[in-house]
């Protein structure tokens, strides 16, 4: 948290309940960011139930016919999908091989079941820990096989610039890949500034790892103006061609407004731009874009290692603690 200035123990003091608030949710959010990183929190809290019930509120299951069963669902809404599956920092290029077998069969069967559900990917998971080359090698096979924009998920800072570059190697060779970018960094919009002669494939997300405040924004009202910034930005570079698909991950109405809004100033169509929301996360302004002319995509995760996607969605939204607590009175 940033010092307010000045001296004395009163300037220490919190001198309103919204203060009190807005530091419990740091506080919130630190620790369970900590949690996502713990791997004995990781091995036990699994095992419980009340556990195992909260985190289906925002998975439909650990198999992969569970989050095709889900994308058929949303697809009979008129809702295209993304889909995952959980997991990162596998420890060797055989264990990235068994990744890779897993989204090929995943992608043969979206596409024998004619879904609009592309897949979204973390780097770490196919094999980046064990080399660029290999990496890369995995991603092309993907988006050869694949229908639609394969997404390479972005990690914590330090994968940055691999991450990037193993897009770029990756796009160099097909030009269905796209990336993922954090609002939260503070090097974001040089990175963005970098990939733009490649007219880049870009989601758009908060960001969701713990940072040092050298590396990432503190305060969620500088998040938010960044990533508005940037949001806006982009959809203006995609109206003047020097940006490809344009995708925004958000369940902020307000930001979602704003976007949306600057889409029609600028006459972007919903074929160029789209709002990415998280399967089981603000299901009321899902129906609600559902009922506009806002492009809707839902991203759906499914798999065993869950535990530390989820903590990293309960930091996202601390609220969603409450939620978790009714599942432990739960029999």
């Amino acid at each position: 948290m940033r010092d307010s200035g000045g001296g004395g123990p009163e300037a220490n003091a919190a001198p309103t309940g919204k203060f009190n608030l807005n530091w419990g949710h740091t506080m919130l959010k630190s620790a369970l960011l900590w949690a996502s990183t713990n791997p004995t929190m990781a091995q036990r809290l699994p095992r419980y139930r009340f556990v195992q019930r909260a985190v289906r509120r925002f998975m439909p299951g650990e198999r992969m016919d569970d989050a095709l069963r889900e994308g058929e669902a949303l697809a009979a809404l008129g809702t295209p999908t993304l889909v995952t599956e959980l997991g990162e920092n596998v420890d060797s290029a055989a264990a990235a091989q068994r990744v890779v077998d897993e989204y090929l069969r995943l992608a043969g069967e979206v596409r024998s079941r004619g879904l609009d559900m592309q897949l979204s990917v973390k780097p770490t998971h196919l094999g980046l820990d064990q080399g660029l080359a290999g990496a890369a090698e995995n991603v092309v096979r993907l988006a050869r096989e694949a229908d639609g924009i394969v997404w390479v998920d972005m990690e914590s800072s330090p994968y940055v610039d691999p991450t990037l570059e193993l897009v770029r190697e990756a796009r160099s060779r097909v030009p269905n890949v796209g990336v993922c970018l954090q609002a939260y960094l503070h090097r974001t919009e040089a990175d963005y500034e970098a990939l733009l002669p490649d007219i880049p494939n870009l989601r758009l997300v908060k960001g969701a790892y713990l940072e040092p405040p050298e590396v990432a924004l503190p305060q969620k009202t500088d998040v938010d103006e960044a990533f508005r910034r940037l949001a806006v930005r982009m959809l203006r570079d995609r109206k003047a061609g020097r940006m490809g698909f344009v995708a925004l991950g958000t369940h902020d109405p307000r930001l979602i407004r704003e976007a949306s809004r600057a889409a029609r100033e600028l006459d972007v169509p919903g074929s160029d731009w789209e709002v990415e929301m998280l399967y089981g996360i603000g299901v009321s302004e899902q129906g609600r874009l559902r009922r506009s002319d806002i492009p809707l995509r839902v991203l759906i995760s499914y798999g065993a290692h869950w535990f530390p996607w989820y903590m990293r969605r309960l930091a996202e939204r601390p609220a969603n603690v409450g939620f978790v607590l009714r599942q432990m009175l739960k029999r």
